[in-house]
């Protein structure tokens, strides 16, 4: 009953509320409250979920592919979730967990993501431009032509990370740590170093310039 309230778009407050496993594909649920929801392996592929409350909510295993999810995810557990081709520009994730999400295609512009969970995540060729990532945990994650371009990664956990090719013009990178990360034929024109570990980063082909 309460899924066919939220379809119709009738309430828009749901805080806390369990709807693990449930089917809100292709659904209007724009500036919807459910912070501290489980919403885990609920589906809400192709929803607009724009400028809805999400923080605190558990999304494990979460279907959230091509949705428009510029929402306040702050806090949020986001492992495993799909997030294929999904908007979350300018969103907020703030200390997410990201750990095994899927995230191909999904455009990050401008989200605010410090101190998220992004370890070993697949971001290829993600759209990251102008993103908040400080102190965010990237370890081990593949950024291969991913745009980082004026992106804030101060003192984020960059080891072992794959960056090669990566666009980081204009990027802050001060206090970050690069050590054993592939850097190869990355794009570091105009980044700030500062403080920067590069301890065994190949940086094969590419250029620092301050």
């Amino acid at each position: 009953m309460t899924v066919d309230i939220i379809r119709a778009g009738q309430q828009k407050h749901f805080p806390g509320i369990d709807l693990e496993d449930e089917d809100l594909t292709n659904c209007q649920l724009e500036r919807i409250n459910l912070s501290g929801a489980n919403l885990v392996g609920t589906d809400f592929s192709h929803s607009n979920l724009k400028g809805a409350r999400l923080d605190g909510a558990n999304l494990l295993g979460a279907q959230l592919k091509r949705s428009d999810i510029r929402a306040n995810l702050l806090g949020a557990n986001l492992m495993q979730a799909d997030l294929s081709n999904a908007d979350l520009r300018g969103g907020n994730l703030r200390g997410a967990n990201l750990m095994g999400a899927k995230l191909s295609k999904a455009s990050l512009s401008g989200a605010f993501l410090s101190g998220a969970n992004l370890t070993g995540v697949n971001l290829k060729g993600v759209d990251l431009r102008g993103a908040d990532l400080r102190g965010a945990n990237l370890n081990s994650a593949n950024l291969k032509g991913a745009n980082l371009s004026q992106a804030d990664l101060q003192g984020a956990n960059l080891s072992d990370t794959n960056l090669e090719e990566a666009d980081l013009r204009g990027a802050n990178l001060a206090g970050a740590n690069l050590s054993g990360a592939n850097l190869l034929c990355a794009e570091l024109e105009g980044s700030n170093v500062d403080g920067t570990n590069l301890e065994r980063t190949c940086l094969v082909g590419t250029a620092i310039a301050r």
